[in-house]
């Protein structure tokens, strides 16, 4: 990923989403983007994936990663009331 490509950065448009479904989708996204913004190389994201795919500390903190996104996505839909 190119963090000078003016580009790269068009796949968030908006935390609006229609659904809250859409809304956790669009979090587990932003969860993604962050491991990639953080290891730019897929080859090390690869290599490291077995040491914390079976690891249950590991699920869990990406779990909360992906809640605490969550939140802000829901937040910024007024929580689709």
């Amino acid at each position: 990923m190119d963090r000078n490509n003016k580009n790269a950065d068009r796949w968030l448009v908006s935390l609006i989403t229609d659904t809250p479904r859409e809304g956790f989708e669009l979090a587990i996204q932003l969860s993604q983007m962050g491991v990639k913004y953080t290891q730019p190389s897929e080859a090390i994201r690869k290599r490291l994936r077995p040491r914390y795919a079976y690891n249950a500390d590991s699920l869990i903190a990406a779990s909360q990663v992906i809640a605490i996104n969550y939140q802000t996505v829901a937040a910024a839909n007024d929580y689709w009331l």
